[in-house]
């Protein structure tokens, strides 16, 4: 009789940090991962997706206050990229029994990686992106960073399968944008975190659907919330002071073009989802979710003024699908979240 999978939502530190995934049994040295089995663990392609939040929140903040840029501040989208690649590496420590059920293709239940070295690199990832925020934006930032790398290893450990699962995650990626904005006001960056976790809650509600399915009442609200957010975004006149009399018109449709970029990535797959709730549609539905991050990050950063960002982010969004297209080609599976 095969054993019940222990529930994601307990921590997991047993057996004691000792390996329990089964090696292969060559007679060789013991087996190390490689690059390409670390960077599957962590969902590296997926860093691709957080770095605009530093970028957005940055722009909101810097709003109609300017804010002078010094090169340290560079270190803020790579804080927000070590603290999400160490969470993804700890989802796959905390998910290990479950995975060897569910996704026995992964890292750790494959026995590319073993339990121990998941946790070490998940660790590893937080200490560094909690150091590159703090040497970016020193006590100010380091007081965002902290709390948000407690989100995630809360998540991951804790509240995963959890009623606040989802509310959690929304919080990581909500802290995300305030941490962008350290360097200037963090009031002005309160809509655009806002506005990046509601999009967040969604995603996360969906993807609990990847194994066995969602419902057409979830994936229908997340559709409409997806409506209602491009809609928000790109309605709301931007901040006074923002941008001159000269720019408004570029900020304007520079941030409608964003919107409905953001909407065209996910909403079909959301409007699929809700119509059939299968695992494969939920899958699907969430893969665009987190694809669609990086237009709206761009839609708050060009509402708050920061056409420059928004351009970059674009450029950031084309390379992201570059990577999706030469993963399909060679037959790798999509990132998840979960």
């Amino acid at each position: 009789m095969r054993p019940v999978p222990e529930p994601r939502f307990s921590p997991r530190f047993d057996p004691p940090l000792h390996d329990d995934t089964p090696r292969p049994t060559s007679g060789g040295p013991a087996h190390r991962p490689s690059l390409g089995d670390l960077a599957e663990l962590v969902r590296a392609p997926a860093a691709l997706s957080v770095v605009g939040d530093s970028l957005a929140g940055l722009a909101a903040a810097r709003a109609g206050t300017p804010t002078a840029l010094r090169g340290r501040h560079a270190l803020l989208p790579v804080a927000s990229a070590c603290l999400y690649l160490g969470g993804m590496a700890l989802n796959d420590y905390a998910d290990r029994h479950l995975d060897a059920t569910e996704r026995p293709e992964r890292p750790i239940p494959s026995g590319r990686v073993t339990p121990r070295g998941a946790l070490l690199v998940g660790t590893a990832l937080t200490a560094g992106g909690i150091a590159a925020a703090g040497a970016a934006g020193g006590r100010r930032a380091l007081a965002v960073a902290v709390p948000l790398a407690a989100c995630v290893w809360t998540y991951d450990l804790v509240a995963k399968e959890h009623p606040t699962g989802p509310f959690v995650m929304a919080a990581c990626r909500g802290l995300d944008v305030l941490l962008g904005a350290t360097p200037g006001h963090l009031r002005s960056a309160l809509p655009a975190a806002a506005g990046l976790a509601a999009h967040t809650l969604g995603v996360t509600v969906l993807s609990r659907g990847e194994v066995h399915g969602t419902t057409a009442g979830i994936a229908g609200g997340v559709a409409v919330g997806t409506l209602a957010g491009a809609a928000a975004a790109a309605a709301t006149a931007p901040a006074a002071g923002s941008v001159t009399t000269g720019r408004r018109s570029a900020v304007r449709w520079t941030t409608v073009a964003a919107a409905g970029a953001y909407a065209a990535t996910c909403l079909p797959a959301q409007v699929r989802a809700a119509a059939t709730p299968t695992a494969a549609n939920a899958r699907t539905a969430t893969r665009s979710g987190i694809q669609a991050m990086v237009p709206l990050q761009a839609t708050w950063a060009a509402r708050s003024g920061g056409l420059g960002t928004a351009a970059l982010l674009a450029g950031v969004a084309a390379v992201g699908y570059g990577l999706r297209l030469l993963g399909r080609a060679r037959g790798a599976a999509g990132v998840s979240i979960t």
